[in-house]
């Protein structure tokens, strides 16, 4: 299929680029990355407005990850594609991991999409609009987030052999960005108020085997930490085989690394672990997990779990559970199966009716929420430092070091009795505990 370029909208109408993210915070960032460029291009970008025109270019960045993300972006092209043909928005332009994975399908079923594009066609996807990919702009992007804090995308890509995992299939295999062009990227988002750099990748911990022979990312962290305006340093998506302990010592060095450390460790069964190709083991995790909280002894870990994974038994999951309920981890979520085309479980047969995976999901976040709400009541009368996020109407809601945002617990402040502005950092004194949000005061 050739190349469909957009027409020039008429004269005194230009085009508004109107930009709608789905999925994952990988994705938020390519967005972001994406609108950067335009503006670079003198161009009218916006983020998922509302207030849509007739000569919007709608760009859809989509997700392709599960059945419900998939589904998700599905819907979202066929909204504006309807759109599209009652003369709402002028084109429509799909990329992301859907259109990567999915490209031929998309373009035979929804034929009033003006063109697909792969997770790494952003080039090709600014000529399409009439915009030049202009190098200079390396690090420089327009934040969809609060501008205190950043998704931070260390590496792209994936090497390793995960079962159910589809996303070497969208985003390719690991490639890190440099160090130097990190440490550049941090400064331009620290001048521009970023306090606090969420580490992304689809694996932190293998960063730097590709360009500098080794695993990198205590470097990296230190290189990072020592720029000026970056108070937290907060680390998602570290992969358990071939952990390196060594960041865990920069985290222990520098008071703004973040002892947080999100890390989804999938299942415990030895059965489970080795059909999904994980590298490792039941008791190689548990150790894994006690030398980190031997070495950070407060440190928050979140772990993500699947549940009714192929030839998952009852016994399988009851081994879980009871490993969920022994380790408490700080923060956790769980999810279904979701059997994928060509990935390796695909060639396994689905077995787990979707009740049983669902019921089984429920099992586990009801034992976490306990252990949660045990967590929390434990900082009843401690103080914590906060960085306040948002005013949901008369209450200021924040996050501590151990909290990530959207994921994980807020802190909840009367905002009618306590001041602040949102990207603060503020001391706050825990008043009472939820099972996932805490209240507290400002005491400084």
């Amino acid at each position: 299929m050739k190349t469909k370029y957009i027409k020039a909208a008429p004269i005194g109408s230009k085009p508004r680029v109107n930009v709608v993210t789905l999925g994952c915070s990988k994705n938020i960032h390519d967005s972001e990355v994406l609108m950067g460029q335009l503006k670079g291009n003198n161009m009218e970008v916006v983020h998922e407005a509302s207030n849509l025109k007739d000569n919007d270019i709608i760009v859809i960045n989509t997700c392709g990850f599960i059945d419900n993300a998939k589904q998700e972006s599905i819907d979202t092209i066929l909204q504006f594609a309807e759109l599209k043909d009652q003369g709402k928005v002028n084109k429509v332009i799909v990329t992301g991991c859907l259109s990567e994975r999915y490209k031929p399908e998309l373009e035979r079923e929804i034929e009033n999409v003006d063109a697909f594009f792969g997770t790494n066609d952003l080039p090709e996807l600014l000529s399409t609009i009439g915009a030049d990919y202009r190098h200079e702009l390396l690090g420089e992007r327009l934040l969809t987030t609060p501008s205190h804090f950043s998704y931070f995308k260390i590496a792209e890509g994936c090497n390793r052999p995960c079962s159910f995992c589809a996303i070497p299939l969208m985003r390719g295999k690991h490639v890190s960005k440099s160090i130097d062009d990190l440490v550049e990227e941090a400064k331009f988002l620290a001048s521009n108020g970023t306090k606090e750099l969420i580490l992304i990748a689809q694996d932190l911990t293998y960063y730097g085997l590709d360009i500098y022979g080794k695993r990198n990312l205590s470097d990296l962290l230190r290189h990072l930490s020592d720029v000026d305006g970056i108070e937290w340093i907060r680390l998602q998506y570290a992969y358990p085989s071939g952990f390196p302990m060594d960041i865990l010592d920069a985290m222990n060095e520098r008071s703004n690394i973040c002892n947080y450390l999100d890390m989804p460790l999938q299942h415990i069964s030895d059965n489970m672990l080795t059909s999904m190709r994980r590298g490792t083991t039941k008791q190689k995790q548990i150790d894994l997990v006690n030398k980190i909280r031997d070495k950070v002894p407060n440190i928050a870990l979140r772990t993500t779990l699947i549940c009714g994974y192929p030839n998952e038994t009852e016994r399988d999951f009851q081994e879980m559970l009871a490993w969920v309920e022994e380790t408490r981890f700080d923060r956790l979520g769980c999810f279904t199966y979701s059997h994928e085309e060509k990935t390796h479980a695909h060639t396994l047969e689905d077995t787990v009716p979707e009740e049983i995976k669902h019921e089984r999901v429920d099992q586990i976040m009801e034992v976490q929420q306990g252990i949660s709400y045990d967590i929390n009541q434990s900082k009843v009368g401690m103080k914590f430092r906060v960085l306040v996020d948002r005013v949901d109407g008369d209450y200021f809601i924040g996050r501590t070091e151990f909290d990530s945002p959207e994921v994980d617990n807020e802190v909840v402040i009367d905002a009618r009795t306590n001041y602040a502005r949102i990207g603060d950092f503020v001391e706050v004194s825990i008043d009472r505990a939820e099972d996932f949000d805490l209240y507290g005061t400002i005491v400084r």
